[in-house]
């Protein structure tokens, strides 16, 4: 019987190696690099195409120090959080890692070579499957003007309601800005920590957002140009300057990033975990985004798939997995040891969100 499975074995592996030479190489090189990280090359979308490579298929990459099997996609998304993927668009081919940077795991720059080769066909095909989210961007394909803004209270943990709110963002142009907009003036929103623009980016969508540009002339918003590499230190840095902006501005704050739920999801998160949110809690608003934007539910593979990331999350920032209930311990370790908050303005930052 072990003789058998191991013929079985290395003829399934010898197969798998002739399928894979019947695919081209993909070679180019990187044409530039993303604010977020991400190497975008000068490979064409039509050229995978034509080679007959496809999303959920495992290909083979080298590019600069980096060099293994990732799946090949057309989102970040379609991996887990710190896992590299070859994302595929209209654009053509980048390479990214999830809540990550592959410019700096990599050491790519531009004019690196980069060559893609088939190691599985379809090998990633039934997780890439479940990872697929669909959206629209048409108000009337969503119930309430909060759903397609995904605007909301944050009042998790000892959080008082009316203090805190999250949504996509006022200034970014798009068909949700103006809800987005109009919310944060009907909540009273004060003070704005906008994670994802320059001061020039966000200058490009204020015609369209004008209770928001009436909040910048008082300067009560901040903006910190974020990439999504959590644990760099220029997020850090940037996060500590956008919680002593929170800590010396009035309430009700709101906290944005362009969608309203990756860096503006983890940054709320962190907030949660410090004023007393259990890790279900934070969860449960984490995934209120993915509701809201691409009707996940609650109970699937697919739900419970993406809520890893948060737990993840608090995992890396702990660097080894802990009981959740310590969850509130790791976020204080964290913004201390990381962010570099002191233990005054931790209190005042509790105090602003939990006692007014």
């Amino acid at each position: 019987m072990k003789k058998l499975l191991v013929v079985m074995v290395t003829l399934g592996l010898a197969l798998s190696m002739v399928f894979a030479a019947d695919y081209a190489t993909l070679e180019g090189e990187v044409a530039s690099i993303s604010k977020y990280g991400n190497a975008e090359t000068d490979i064409k979308a039509d050229e995978v195409a034509a080679a007959g490579y496809e999303p959920g298929d495992l290909v083979s990459l080298s590019a600069a120090g980096f060099s293994g099997i990732v799946p090949l996609g057309t989102n970040y998304s379609d991996v887990d959080s710190g896992e590299t993927i070859v994302v595929v668009s209209d654009e053509g081919v980048s390479i990214a890692i999830n809540y990550g940077s592959f410019e700096t795991a990599s050491g790519v720059v531009v004019g690196s070579p980069v060559t893609i080769d088939m190691a599985e066909k379809g090998g990633y095909l039934d997780e890439y499957a479940i990872r697929q989210l669909v959206r629209t961007d048409a108000r009337e394909d969503y119930g309430t003007d909060e759903i397609f803004a995904n605007f909301r209270m944050v009042d998790e943990g000892n959080i008082v309601p009316g203090v805190l709110y999250r949504s996509c963002s006022p200034v970014r142009g798009d068909s949700r800005a103006p809800y987005a907009d109009a919310l944060a003036e009907a909540a009273g929103i004060r003070t704005v920590i906008n994670l994802a623009d320059s001061e020039e980016s966000m200058a490009e969508g204020l015609a369209m957002a004008p209770y928001y540009s009436s909040l910048v002339a008082d300067g009560s918003v901040i903006t910190l140009d974020m990439a999504v590499d959590f644990f760099t230190p220029d997020f850090t840095t940037k996060l500590a300057e956008g919680l002593r902006f929170m800590i010396s501005h009035e309430a009700p704050y709101l906290i944005h990033c362009n969608e309203g739920k990756d860096r503006a999801g983890m940054v709320t998160a962190l907030i949660e975990a410090l004023c007393g949110a259990t890790m279900d809690e934070i969860i449960a608003d984490y995934m209120e985004s993915y509701e809201n934007y691409y009707g996940v539910e609650k109970g699937t593979e697919q739900y419970d798939m993406i809520a890893s990331i948060i737990t993840d999350f608090f995992t890396t920032m702990n660097g080894r997995t802990f009981p959740w209930n310590a969850v509130g311990t790791v976020a204080e370790n964290y913004a201390k040891n990381t962010i570099g908050l002191t233990d005054d303005e931790i209190s005042s930052l509790r105090t602003i969100l939990t006692e007014n």
